[in-house]
């Protein structure tokens, strides 16, 4: 199995939504690692520089008609591009991903666009609130007992978040791809979560 990440960005993406996983991919407490088990690359709708929100541009390292057929998984970051007509093209992207059983994470708006496609229809999930899913779900979201009240929820291979569960939403990822283990895993969390003074106190 091809060990690449990819990560969807459209334009005005939330830049920040991708840190704490594609951090936790690349290095550890200490440096950058020589041998990850994963390689992060990031998809756009073509080989231009994406602009996040904050006004960075990336530049992509596929665009949706070169990305690869094989991956690890599939990662949708969240942003004021899911309600433009750009988002269509990821319709089929995220179907064929679902129907060969890969990993897909979908944060903030990008699960929302979840919703709208009847993609949480099987799974429990969460997003920005029952309300937002049901409003840009219309008649494809039926599945309303399925959504949880939660900052992250992981259900099969998908997993979803608000859009203030960055690293929530990396911890649920990072299980599932086994990307270290759950002691070491916990630990990034709690560190990130509670920060560095909070976890060591000057007594």
């Amino acid at each position: 199995m091809n060990n690449e990440i990819l990560y969807i960005l459209l334009p005005d993406y939330a830049a920040h939504e991708a840190v704490y996983l594609s951090q936790a991919i690349a290095s550890d407490e200490f440096a950058l690692k020589e041998n990850p088990k994963y390689v992060n690359k990031v998809v756009a709708p073509t080989m231009d520089a994406v602009k996040s929100i904050g006004g960075f541009h990336t530049v992509p390292d596929y665009s949706f008609e070169t990305m690869p057929d094989d991956y690890a998984a599939l990662v949708l970051i969240g942003g004021f591009g899911w309600s433009t007509p750009v988002a269509d093209k990821v319709v089929s992207i995220v179907g064929r991903a679902i129907d060969k059983g890969k990993i897909v994470g979908a944060i903030c708006n990008a699960a929302s666009f979840m919703a709208k496609h009847g993609f949480l229809n099987t799974v429990k999930h969460t997003g920005n609130g029952l309300e937002q899913l049901k409003l840009w779900g219309g008649d494809s979201y039926t599945n309303f007992d399925g959504y949880v009240h939660a900052q992250a929820v992981s259900d099969g291979n998908i997993v979803t978040a608000n859009g203030s569960a960055t690293l929530e939403f990396a911890k649920e990822l990072l299980i599932l791809f086994e990307n270290d283990t759950l002691e070491r895993i916990e630990m990034y969390y709690q560190f990130n979560k509670q920060g560095f003074c909070s976890l060591f106190s000057i007594e």
